[in-house]
């Protein structure tokens, strides 16, 4: 029995008409059964420019949005020489786009419901015109457009939703039972889902590599591919430092570490969902389709001590101070319950007796009323400017010199804070921003290309 493949494409390969004709040709030569695209390369952007300045009752600014979008997808239109029956959807698209931006116009207001209403449309575009680069490109199958809301199930938290994987399974089941055998790829939306009351939601932004594996989940997908602009993962961002090396094999654990310490490549929750039905994550360039990308898989054969360096920009550093902490139990978990009720991830964190210092990213500062709620525990310092510099690799919590290796190669740099232990497959440093680049070249150099 054939694999069933699902292929996931991100902005850059939807481009463009030459980009989707393309990503069409992979999409055949890997036998995909189901294909979940990004919006084309921008499009949510202006779709978020669009709600903003509707809010701000700048309708002539709406105005050239608006006829951007128009053109931009109309003329990829007509270099796919598409039907006249999908330039009518996609006409009906962009009006509904128009209409809800008249409507956050007219109220001066853009409630979370309606934003991600209207960053939805920029996918729901995309999948109709990779819908016909598909069919064009495949003629012996069948290519459908399918709407991903009604299989991709999630709760009513706009912006950023979760998902809710009994019910897109059971979803799954009832639309796409015969997906495995039937002559059809099925094209649809990243990012987007819909909450128990029918209206849209959004994943966040980043969403439709998890879009991708939540779906690959669903129908019990062989393989999901991830393709985008760039060959697979690789030992650092190469814009950081040159020395970066291809990494063709790596685990779920450490490629999530990446993912969740900076590294650009995936989204910090694509891969749970594929981790959990052991599903294999291909990451590819649909640009180089012929290059060896990276493989993610649950055990590989080589774990070297040090994988890789991620980067992540735009920290801060919490401190929460109160002597109340002393030989108290249960106040971390009064702690983690503010930031788990705001909905804020921590991604470093340390304790003494009486403080607990934690790293979120810079943006969240201004949720004024997680800050409030944590001032009730203690005192509350902020500290700006940083970077979480992270080291990925295979039982570090076993490895004697570690440190040595590490502080040796940045020993003239002022490390904030370090994090090790809570997991063997990172060591953290927080460093001045200005200093994060350095810092990674340093390690890589020391460690990874030693």
């Amino acid at each position: 029995m054939e694999k069933l493949i699902v292929s996931k494409f991100g902005g850059t390969s939807m481009g463009d008409a030459a980009a989707m004709r393309r990503s069409a040709e992979i999409c055949k030569k890997q036998n995909s059964r189901m294909v979940v695209v990004s919006a084309t390369s921008g499009t949510t952007n202006k779709l978020i420019e669009l709600s903003k300045t509707a809010e701000q009752g700048d309708w002539n600014g709406c105005e050239k949005l608006i006829y951007d979008l128009r053109e931009r997808h109309f003329t990829i239109g007509k270099e796919l020489e598409i039907p006249e029956y999908t330039r009518t959807k996609i006409a009906d698209l962009l009006a509904e786009t128009e209409t809800l931006a008249r409507g956050i116009h007219l109220m001066r207001e853009c409630s979370p419901r309606a934003f991600d209403r209207m960053q939805s449309f920029g996918e729901r575009l995309s999948s109709l015109l990779f819908t016909e680069a598909l069919t064009q490109a495949w003629p012996t199958r069948t290519v459908k457009n399918l709407d991903v809301r009604t299989v991709l199930a999630t709760d009513a938290i706009y912006g950023k939703a979760t998902p809710l994987t009994e019910k897109t399974a059971e979803n799954a089941q009832r639309l796409l039972s015969n997906l495995r055998t039937e002559n059809t790829c099925y094209v649809t939306q990243g990012f987007i889902g819909m909450d128990p009351q029918g209206h849209t939601t959004t994943l966040g932004r980043g969403g439709s590599d998890y879009s991708a594996s939540l779906l690959g989940e669903a129908v019990s997908a062989d393989v999901v591919e991830i393709w985008t602009d760039v060959d697979g993962i690789a030992t650092t961002d190469p814009r950081l430092h040159k020395g970066a090396r291809a990494i063709r094999d790596i685990t779920f654990t450490e490629a999530a570490e990446m993912a969740v310490f900076g590294a650009k490549i995936l989204h910090p929750t694509t891969l749970t969902p594929a981790m959990r039905r052991d599903i294999p994550v291909f990451v590819g360039s649909s640009f180089e389709p012929e290059k060896a990308g990276t493989w993610i898989r649950r055990e590989v054969k080589d774990a070297p001590i040090f994988r890789a360096v991620a980067l992540k920009k735009e920290q801060a550093l919490v401190t929460l101070s109160t002597p109340k902490m002393l030989n108290t139990h249960g106040f971390l978990s009064r702690v983690f319950s503010v930031f788990e009720h705001h909905r804020v991830s921590v991604d470093a964190i340390t304790t003494s007796e009486i403080s607990i210092a934690m790293t979120v990213d810079r943006p969240m500062l201004t949720h004024e009323a997680l800050f409030k709620d944590l001032r009730e525990l203690g005192e509350v310092t902020i500290e700006e400017g940083f970077s979480l510099v992270s080291l990925i690799g295979n039982s570090m919590n076993h490895k004697p010199g570690l440190a040595v290796k590490i502080f040796g190669a940045i020993e003239d740099i002022n490390v904030r804070m370090i994090c090790l232990g809570a997991s063997k497959h990172n060591f953290c440093v927080l460093v001045q921003e200005a200093q994060g680049p350095e810092v990674v070249s340093r390690l890589h150099q020391a460690l990874i290309e030693c």
